[in-house]
């Protein structure tokens, strides 16, 4: 079973960048969709970004489009979220985690396995 941890969380003034990492061991998890997920405190956990395994197919939320971008490092066993023009808003714990399915128009995507520690993101205004 691959797990996956999470780095590169900080403290950013608005409008910096930040990229966090999703290192997986365990397994290759190339042919595994992956996604990352943020809580805010007194949230609930919300879908972020998604990236598909060979094909790379990439999917957001509205709030992120156009300022974060999702990838991966098959070779590396890593996938990464590239966060720029940070806002406060965007102030949470970050997770990733492995998609059991994509995300729809309506529905989040389900994930496999439990959710590990985070990173957190921390945007001052």
């Amino acid at each position: 079973q691959v797990q996956l941890v999470e780095s590169g969380g900080g403290l950013v003034q608005a409008g910096g960048s930040l990229r966090l990492s999703c290192a997986a061991s365990g397994r290759s998890f190339s042919r595994d969709a992956v996604g990352w997920f943020r809580q805010a405190p007194g949230k609930e956990r919300e879908f972020v970004a998604a990236i598909s395994g060979l094909l790379r197919n990439t999917a957001y939320v509205d709030s992120v489009k156009g300022r974060f971008t999702i990838s991966r490092d098959n070779a590396k066993n890593t996938v990464y979220l590239q966060m720029n023009s940070l806002k406060p808003e965007d102030t949470a714990v970050y997770y990733c985690a492995a998609l059991i399915t994509w995300p729809g128009q309506n529905s989040p995507p389900q994930v496999r396995g439990s959710w590990g520690q985070g990173t957190q993101v921390t945007v001052s205004s």
